[in-house]
């Protein structure tokens, strides 16, 4: 009973803050119509997360203590280099979403970056690049990958248009960004169990994420006509998505040592529904509407976590820890 409650407790966890990422959406979108410019947008964001959790640090040992430990795992040779580098792909990931998504819009950009997070989900978890180990692809895992697809698919079907051959590149530079997230969760993961919390990942990701930007910006800036504007005044609300976003790249960190990416995938994606739920009923954007088919994705990405997880659930451990979960064994 005590494994069970852990268990819920941290797919709770991943639920909620995937509900928050749906708000972080909005947020970013608002801030991006705001500067007028989706990369300085992106350069904001990450910037006000990279502070946080620099003054994070500032003030608690025990985060200096965890990325103490990672630059000396590096060092000593116990941990590769590339695993720390999660923030370029998370990097890679918003400069894409700005680019693409006024080009295919906001729904098609999530079925495509769900399509590849799922799928490399399942590759990341089987060739063991995540902390939880090596996670076969059984026939529960790949339905439940696609059911996750189906479901979001499902919620935003009301929202896409047909699109045209020219819009086939944005797609698939998406579905390569949903490629990329699924690995840096994995390796994010790596790094917040060197370190023995999530907060000293988050910093390394994001302090890398945001010299990408900051370089895609300044390259922008010298190289075409751009000039990057001031920032608006308010409303104070849509400069909280560094902070939703460092509690999304911590909470993953955690996750994914315990459940694995791909779980971890499907959970977030039910909360990411859940959210944009709750937004269309409590904070509706104009014109919206509580649809009916993103209701019906909401109870599709729950059968998707349910088929997910049943092989974890059935061969669980005859004993654990009353404190944490047993680990798979690192490969």
């Amino acid at each position: 009973m005590r494994w069970w409650n852990a268990r819920a407790a941290i797919g709770s966890a991943a639920v909620v803050v995937g509900a928050l990422t749906a708000y972080q959406s909005r947020v970013n979108g608002e801030l991006s119509v705001a500067t007028g410019n989706g990369v300085q947008a992106a350069v904001v964001s990450f910037g006000s997360g990279w502070l946080i959790l620099t003054v994070m640090l500032l003030v608690a040992a025990r985060y200096r203590d965890g990325l103490r430990r990672v630059v000396r795992a590096v060092r000593e040779g116990r941990m590769p280099w590339w695993q720390i580098t999660g923030g370029v792909f998370g990097g890679f990931f918003v400069g894409v979403q700005s680019i693409t998504v006024p080009l295919i819009g906001v729904a098609v950009f999530t079925v495509a970056v769900v399509a590849g997070q799922s799928g490399s989900s399942l590759i990341v978890d089987r060739a063991g690049f995540g902390p939880a180990g090596r996670q076969p692809i059984s026939l529960a895992r790949i339905v439940s990958a696609v059911l996750a697809v189906l479901a979001v698919g499902i919620a935003v079907s009301n929202r896409i248009e047909a699109f045209s051959v020219a819009e086939i590149w944005p797609i698939a530079i998406a579905v390569t960004a949903g490629l990329l997230i699924a690995f840096q969760q994995a390796i994010n993961g790596r790094v917040g169990a060197v370190a023995h919390q999530p907060i000293s990942a988050a910093f390394i990701n994001f302090t890398l994420g945001f010299v990408v930007l900051g370089a895609a910006l300044g390259i922008a800036w010298g190289l075409s006509d751009f000039d990057p504007g001031p920032l608006p005044a308010g409303p104070w609300w849509i400069y909280t998505g560094g902070a939703v976003g460092v509690a999304f790249i911590a909470t993953a960190a955690w996750v994914v040592q315990r459940l694995g990416v791909l779980l971890f995938v499907l959970l977030s994606v039910t909360g990411q529904l859940l959210g944009a739920l709750i937004l269309d009923i409590v904070a509706p954007t104009p014109g919206a509407t509580v649809e009916l088919t993103l209701i019906i994705g909401v109870v599709v990405a729950g059968v998707a976590v349910a088929v997910g997880s049943l092989p974890q659930w059935w061969n669980r451990p005859r004993s654990t820890s009353s404190h944490e979960l047993p680990r798979a064994r690192n490969t």
